[in-house]
C-alpha cells in the first residue's frame, strides 16, 4: 500500500487532566460534646483553715443525719459515676491527714467528709475537638473487610482546660463509619511516677528549659546517676536548708524549686482497668506542666506496634512539646521529650525509622514546616525547613496535621494553612519515601475548607485534624469543626495522589 493509501487516523481526545482538588465527600456522621459526661475531681477550698473547719462540721454532725445525707448523695449522684461510694471513701484516703483525730469513723462519715472534697467536672462541655485515628489493637469479630479504630480527641471544659478523651469506632468495607455509643461513665486514673531517672539526661533537660541557677546545678549535681522521685525531693530540700541558712546567695528565682519538680513529676504513668470501656478513659491534666490542659495529641501506630502519641503540656505560660506511648490504651506512658529542637506545637512522628533514624515533623519557628531525624526517640538536636507558605490560604502559617501516612507514591502529609482572618483550611503534600526532605507534590487549592455551616463555634472558620488514615482505597479525615465538634470525611487515596503528582 502505497503512503498516500494509507487510512488517516482522528486524533483521539486529549487525556484528561487530573483535577486540582479531589471530591471530598463529608459523612453523616459528628461527635459533639456531652455536658453530662462529668469526671470526680478532688475539691480544693480557699485554704487550710477552711478546710479544717469543713472537716470540723463534718466530724460534728449526728450519725442519724449522716446516713440520710449518705443516701441523699447517692440518689443524686450514683447513677452518674461508677463505685461513686468507693469513690468518696477513696477521697477520704486523701484528705484524712487534715483530721486531728484517729478514733474510727463510720462508713456515712468518711463518705461524705470524702464528697465534700469533691467536684463533679464536665469535662468535654465546651468542645470535643482535634480528632486523631488508628487502628484498633483488637480487631476480633468483624466482618471482612472492616476495620476497628480509636479515635482519641481533645475534651475542654470548664476553665479552658483540655484533656484526652477516646472513641472506638469500626470502618466497614466502603470506607462507612460507625462510632460505637460512649458510655455514660468517664474514669481517670491514678498517676504514678516513674521508677526513676538518669541524672544526666534530667540535668541536660533543665538547661534546656532555662532552669539553670546555681541552685539547680547544685541540685542536680548531689543526684545519683539513677535516681528516685524520692531522692530529687530529699536533694531539694537539703539545697534548700543551705541557701536559706549557710550562704549568702541571692534567691533571684523563687519559683525554680517547684520547675525542678515539675520537670520530674512530667515524667509519669497511668494504667486503667482492663473492665472500663475505652470511652470511659480519660487523661486528664495531672502534672504542674500540664495544669492548663493536654493538648492536640497526634496518634500513630509505629512499625513495632507501639502506639505513640505527641502532645502539647500548657501550663498557663509555657508551651511544653512531649510523648506518650502506649501498646494497649490501658498503660500509658508520659515522657519529656529532650533537646534544643524540641519546642512550639505541632510536632508528628513518622510510622517507622527511615534509614535507620526516627523522623518527625515539627513547627519550631511558628510558621514553616520543619523535618527532624535522630537515633533517640526522646531527645531531638537539628530541625530542617521542608515546606513555607506560599498560596494565599496558607499565608499566615503552615503545619502538618498528624503523622504522615505511607503510600506507594510517597509520604502523605496532611497540612493545616492559616490564611486571612486565622481561617484555618486542610491541605496535603506528598514526600519522597526514601528521603522526605524533598516534596514532590503538593496541592495548591485546600483539600478542604469550612463550609457555611461549619464556620461557627469556640474558635469560628477552622476545619482542622490531628490525624486520618487509609482504609480500602480510602482516606478516612475525622476533622474538627472550629473547635467546637468532630466530623467525618473521605476522598479518593488515587484521586487526591494524582492531583499531587
Amino acid at each position: 500500500m502505497s503512503e498516500s493509501k494509507r487510512p488517516v487516523h482522528a486524533p483521539g481526545p486529549e487525556p484528561k487532566p487530573a483535577p486540582l482538588i479531589p471530591e471530598v465527600l463529608r459523612l453523616d456522621v459528628s461527635l459533639k460534646a456531652d455536658p453530662a459526661r462529668v469526671l470526680l475531681r478532688p475539691y480544693s477550698t480557699s485554704g487550710p483553715e477552711q478546710a479544717r473547719n469543713v472537716v470540723s462540721r463534718v466530724l460534728a454532725l449526728p450519725e442519724p443525719e449522716l446516713d440520710q445525707c449518705l443516701e441523699l448523695l447517692l440518689q443524686r449522684f450514683g447513677h452518674r459515676h461508677r463505685e461513686f461510694l468507693h469513690e468518696m471513701l477513696r477521697r477520704f484516703e486523701d484528705i484524712s491527714e487534715l483530721l486531728s483525730t484517729d478514733q474510727d469513723l463510720s462508713e456515712s462519715r468518711r463518705a461524705i467528709l470524702g464528697a465534700s472534697f469533691c467536684s463533679e467536672y464536665s469535662l468535654e462541655c465546651a468542645a470535643l475537638f482535634n480528632p486523631s485515628i488508628v487502628e484498633h489493637p483488637d480487631q476480633t469479630g468483624l466482618p471482612k473487610g472492616s476495620l476497628r479504630v480509636v479515635l482519641s480527641l481533645r475534651a475542654t471544659g470548664e476553665g479552658h482546660i483540655s484533656s484526652i478523651t477516646f472513641r472506638s469506632a469500626v470502618l466497614d468495607s466502603k470506607g462507612d463509619i460507625v462510632v460505637d455509643p460512649p458510655s455514660r461513665f468517664v474514669m481517670e486514673p491514678k498517676a504514678i511516677p516513674n521508677p526513676s531517672y538518669q541524672q544526666p539526661l534530667f540535668g541536660r533537660k533543665l538547661f534546656e528549659l532555662g532552669v539553670s541557677t546555681a541552685f539547680a546545678r547544685r541540685v542536680v549535681s548531689v543526684l545519683d546517676e539513677e535516681f528516685t522521685l524520692q531522692d530529687l525531693r530529699n536533694a531539694l530540700q537539703r539545697e534548700r536548708w543551705r541557701r536559706r541558712n549557710l550562704t549568702a546567695e541571692p534567691d533571684d528565682d523563687p519559683t525554680v524549686d517547684d520547675k525542678i519538680l515539675s520537670v520530674a513529676l512530667s515524667n509519669y504513668e497511668v494504667r486503667f482497668r482492663p473492665d472500663q470501656e475505652l470511652s470511659e478513659r480519660v487523661i486528664f491534666p495531672v502534672t504542674p506542666s500540664q495544669r492548663n490542659g493536654i493538648e492536640d495529641a497526634r496518634f500513630v501506630r509505629f512499625e513495632d506496634g507501639t502506639y505513640y502519641a505527641t502532645y502539647t503540656a500548657y501550663d498557663g505560660r509555657l508551651i511544653l512539646p512531649q510523648l506518650l506511648e502506649t501498646e494497649d490504651f490501658l498503660h500509658f506512658r508520659f515522657i519529656t521529650l529532650n533537646g534544643p529542637s524540641v519546642k512550639n506545637k505541632g510536632m508528628a512522628l513518622f510510622p517507622r525509622k527511615i534509614d535507620g533514624l526516627y523522623t518527625m515533623l515539627s513547627r519550631q519557628d511558628g510558621e514553616n514546616l520543619h523535618l527532624m531525624v535522630s537515633d533517640n526517640l526522646h531527645f531531638w538536636h537539628e530541625s530542617r525547613i521542608i515546606v513555607r507558605p506560599r498560596f494565599d490560604w496558607e499565608m499566615v502559617q503552615i503545619g502538618n496535621c498528624g503523622s504522615p501516612i505511607e503510600t506507594e507514591a510517597g509520604w502523605l502529609v496532611l497540612t493545616h494553612g492559616v490564611g486571612a482572618l486565622r481561617r484555618y483550611a486542610i491541605g496535603a503534600l506528598l514526600l519522597d519515601l526514601n528521603n522526605p526532605r524533598k516534596v514532590i507534590g503538593r496541592l495548591k487549592r485546600p483539600l478542604m475548607e469550612p463550609l457555611e455551616d461549619e464556620r461557627e463555634g469556640y474558635v469560628p472558620n477552622v476545619v482542622y485534624t490531628c490525624g486520618a488514615l487509609v482504609h480500602a482505597g480510602q482516606l478516612i479525615l475525622p476533622y474538627a469543626v472550629s473547635d467546637s465538634a468532630t466530623k467525618f470525611a473521605r476522598v479518593e487515596l488515587k484521586a487526591l495522589l494524582a492531583a499531587m503528582t
